[in-house]
């Protein structure tokens, strides 16, 4: 059994970039779904919960602008983080004087999208009972009537934070934009469905008080049509290439 929400998600600026181009982000047309998972997954997750998108609404025409944006190239390294926990004397700072990069991106602005979707339970670290979806399910709707996040969701990338998310019962497909209306069924091509990564959501070593996961994933595409502002994910899932 799966237990299914509605959702309604505004923001000002949402960029859901293209894999093939990395050094300037150009963001798809439309929410992908690993974007849409990462940004429930800031509202609610536990490895007993894997997010399923089974239909995307889009309400606003789709709208493009130019920003440069200031960023840093360089990470924190890990090691000298390690080395400063133990009492070594590591700089773990970046200066952003000396890492910034400056540059431009192609992103939507003024999205409202209409998400439906259900989870399900994965079997890690948890008892497959209809008791146990009925607790995930009573937490995640709580959490979305409150408005209540661990940290801020986001539309694509965390400088593009939602502006509302609302809870609903059905969607008020009346409100879809008569531009997006008029473009009839629209063949967004092939886009990124998800990230698969290697270890499957699972800890490599085996152990969940020190978790090490693998950063090994391969992007998973779908190849899906906007029908009269309706993305039907669910309907061209199962043709997933990689």
């Amino acid at each position: 059994m799966s237990y299914g929400f509605k959702i309604l998600v505004e923001g000002d600026y949402a960029a859901f970039t293209r894999p093939e181009l990395k050094v300037e982000r150009v963001s798809y047309d439309v929410p992908t779904p690993g974007a849409i998972e990462g940004m429930l997954k800031s509202i609610y997750w536990k490895p007993a919960v894997r997010y399923v998108v089974d239909k995307i609404v889009v309400f606003h025409p789709i709208r493009f602008v130019n920003i440069r944006r200031n960023e840093v190239k360089d990470k924190v390294s890990y090691h000298n983080m390690l080395g400063q926990m133990n009492g070594a004397d590591r700089d773990c700072c970046i200066y952003a004087s000396k890492s910034r990069s400056q540059r431009s991106a192609v992103v939507l602005k003024n999205v409202r999208y209409g998400i439906e979707f259900h989870f399900e339970l994965t079997g890690i670290q948890s008892q497959n009972e209809t008791d146990g979806e009925k607790k995930h399910y009573n937490i995640l709707k709580r959490r979305l009537e409150n408005g209540q996040c661990f940290r801020q969701p986001c539309l694509g990338c965390s400088e593009f934070p939602t502006k509302k998310i609302v809870l609903v019962e059905e969607f008020p497909l009346e409100e879809i934009d008569p531009q997006i209306l008029s473009m009839g069924d629209v063949d967004l091509g092939y886009m990124c469905y998800r990230l698969q990564f290697e270890d499957g959501g699972q800890p490599q070593n085996g152990r969940w008080d020190a978790p090490q996961f693998s950063d090994r994933a391969d992007a998973v595409y779908y190849r899906p049509h906007m029908i009269g502002g309706v993305i039907d994910v669910q309907k061209y899932r199962g043709d997933l290439k990689c």
